[in-house]
């Protein structure tokens, strides 16, 4: 009990010692809560506002830090530049391909997944899975439509691998590209403008695509109508993912290149999907001619030269 006791009469004699020299003096007890001025406080309460919907990514925030560039030391003709976008571990990968099939409504894909570490790591691998699914979906379901016909000789049409790698990869390399500029463009017009850089585009166009992975296996089913629902169903929800992404991008526009610019968005992306179907899996049905066995009744057909 002496030390509390000496220590707390130290604390007086301090205190004494400080009014004599400066009677206007205040002193402040270390147990005692320390209050934060009005103006700090106000400070620190916006500053976590901020912080909570850069977050969630509402509606206020979309505005701000939308022109986020990528921080790269290394110069862009080395290894180690390319190496940093691949810079992804499987549980942020995993979280945003979920974010692209269970889009949140209101709340911005690049704001809650890609803006702290965007990647083409996930957008690569997508559309590498999704060729090979579409190809061989395709082939299988070629197969099987024309499955028990007498006249029908599978013969696996390797060339869809290719034509299916053309069209995913440019769709998902191009689109974003002319994006990019068109909203680069725009921002050079207009000062509430907000841009997205290349990289975050195409890891949002990457991961939207993921979807219609499971829809191609789907598409293998027999049925035009079955097909055409999944269709609608995975267009809606990866639609959704690139609309609520790239509207607050350009709603501050004029009303018209706006919702033109949106509606551009969904045309492409609905005419990737419909075209994949109607080619690959809904091509018109061959008609294979029966085949031609020779008969042999004894007569010796003779043909003039001429």
């Amino acid at each position: 009990l002496a030390s509390p006791v000496m220590y707390l009469f130290a604390e007086f004699d301090d205190a004494a010692n400080l009014l004599a020299a400066n009677p206007d003096a205040t002193t402040i007890s270390i147990d005692e809560p320390v209050e934060i001025p009005k103006n700090q406080r106000g400070r620190l309460q916006e500053t976590g506002r901020e912080e909570d919907d850069e977050l969630l990514g509402t509606d206020d925030s979309d505005k701000t830090e939308l022109l986020a560039g990528q921080k790269k030391s290394a110069p862009f003709w080395t290894f180690e530049y390319y190496q940093t976008f691949f810079d992804v571990d499987t549980y942020q990968v995993l979280d945003r391909i979920k974010g692209s099939v269970f889009p949140v409504p209101g709340k911005n894909f690049v704001r809650l997944y890609i803006r702290s570490n965007p990647d083409l790591y996930g957008p690569f691998w997508i559309c590498a899975t999704l060729v090979f699914t579409i190809a061989v979906s395709g082939n299988l379901s070629n197969f099987f439509i024309h499955l028990g016909k007498p006249t029908y000789r599978y013969v696996p049409e390797f060339r869809k691998v290719s034509i299916a790698a053309t069209t995913i990869y440019a769709y998902a390399w191009l689109v974003p590209l002319a994006l990019w500029g068109f909203l680069m463009w725009r921002n050079s017009k207009v000062m509430n403008i907000v841009s997205y850089s290349f990289l975050e585009i195409v890891c949002v166009y990457g991961y939207s695509l993921f979807v219609y992975i499971p829809t191609a296996i789907l598409w293998i089913i027999p049925q035009k109508v079955v097909r055409w629902v999944l269709m609608v169903f995975s267009l809606c929800l990866s639609g959704s993912v690139l609309v609520m992404t790239f509207w607050p991008a350009v709603r501050d526009d004029n009303r018209r290149i706006a919702l033109a610019t949106v509606v551009t968005i969904v045309l492409l992306h609905a005419l990737l999907a419909v075209g994949c179907l109607a080619y690959f899996f809904d091509a018109p049905e061959l008609d294979f001619p029966a085949p031609t066995t020779p008969t042999y009744n004894g007569t010796i057909g003779i043909t003039k030269s001429h």
